[in-house]
């Protein structure tokens, strides 16, 4: 590839939809309107979102984030992340008389009760998805006994199952469309008796994002990813580039942009994990037309309106904190 001429025109793809998804919003908010309503410290166990810039910011305002709740002090207040836990967690919660406002994503609830619904009739329960991820980990919890964790169709070929006629697959809310696809394929391959969710786990903003990404591979010769490394959504957009064949990096902000990638490109695309701020997209868009890039052009998939409600401990705390959660 050559460089690009002074007076060639320099196109950045911005994708939409971008960055925040509804359970971000209201796990963010979920620990806002708690330091609003009690003041601080809200305890917090693990990130809220997988974002740096997000838990910087709430611990500034006074929020402690924790690992475990053996951090945090007999009956003070703590906020479980927008991930999930397992039961031992919640338990553990109960024997500290910690006060527990629950900012799991309801989509990530609906995972874990089909876990328990499969584990109730007795089935095996197949759970596609990255290890050591605190969404992972909060599902596994439901029923360990029973939950086997597979990642790759390598792992599927090894699988040992007591009984392949009561088998059942959930997958973790952030994968690869593509990735699973092929996983859900070797199962049914396998086992053609496992039954699956009654819907698709992968959440909507995931596949609405890799979805979006996917339609501008095309007319892109780079792809940025706005979003933290320990996201696991905002890792699948860039392997979704990568398997477009367009190179694709994941940064923190537009100070981790190094001017080598951009000295040959003509079109980029930009994008945002589903727990990026927006202002941080924009700061990038701005970068790049200080780097040399001419025109924004804005590329739709679909439109979002999700929107999730409250917890119940924070749902009728304050009637004016509410409406502003719910704006």
């Amino acid at each position: 590839m050559t460089a690009p001429s002074a007076s060639a025109e320099r196109t950045v793809y911005l994708l939409k939809p971008r960055g925040f998804c509804a359970g971000v919003v209201r796990a963010i908010d979920i620990v806002e309107l708690a330091l609003d309503l009690y003041g601080p410290p809200v305890y917090v166990r693990k990130e809220i979102v997988h974002n740096k810039h997000v838990v910087e910011s709430l611990a500034a305002r006074g929020a402690i984030f924790v690992e475990e709740n053996q951090e945090v002090p007999e009956g003070s207040r703590v906020v479980f992340s927008a991930h999930g836990v397992s039961p031992e967690v919640r338990e553990q919660a109960d024997r500290r008389r910690l006060q527990v406002i629950d900012a799991t994503c309801p989509l990530v609830t609906k995972v874990h009760m089909e876990a328990v619904r499969f584990a109730q009739r007795g089935f095996t329960i197949i759970l596609i998805g990255h290890e050591d991820h605190d969404e992972v980990v909060g599902t596994l919890g439901e029923a360990p006994a029973q939950t086997r964790l597979v990642s790759t169709v390598e792992d599927v070929d090894r699988l040992e199952v007591p009984d392949p006629g009561k088998l059942s697959y959930l997958t973790q809310t952030t994968l690869s469309l593509d990735e699973t696809r092929d996983i859900i394929a070797r199962l049914r391959q396998r086992f053609p008796a496992i039954q699956g969710p009654p819907a698709q786990d992968i959440c909507y903003a995931t596949q609405n994002r890799q979805e979006a990404v996917k339609s501008v591979m095309p007319r892109c010769d780079l792809l940025l990813v706005v979003g933290s490394d320990n996201s696991s959504n905002s890792r699948r957009l860039v392997e979704v580039s990568h398997n477009a064949g367009v190179p694709a990096h994941l940064i923190d902000d537009a100070g981790e942009v190094d001017p080598a990638w951009l000295a040959e490109s003509r079109a980029v695309g930009v994008t945002a994990g589903a727990s990026a701020p927006e202002y941080l997209v924009q700061q990038l868009i701005t970068h790049l037309l200080q780097s040399g890039f001419t025109r924004v052009e804005e590329v739709e998939l679909v439109e979002e309106d999700v929107r999730f409600a409250l917890p119940p401990e924070l749902a009728g705390a304050s009637p004016r904190l509410t409406q502003i959660a719910n704006l």
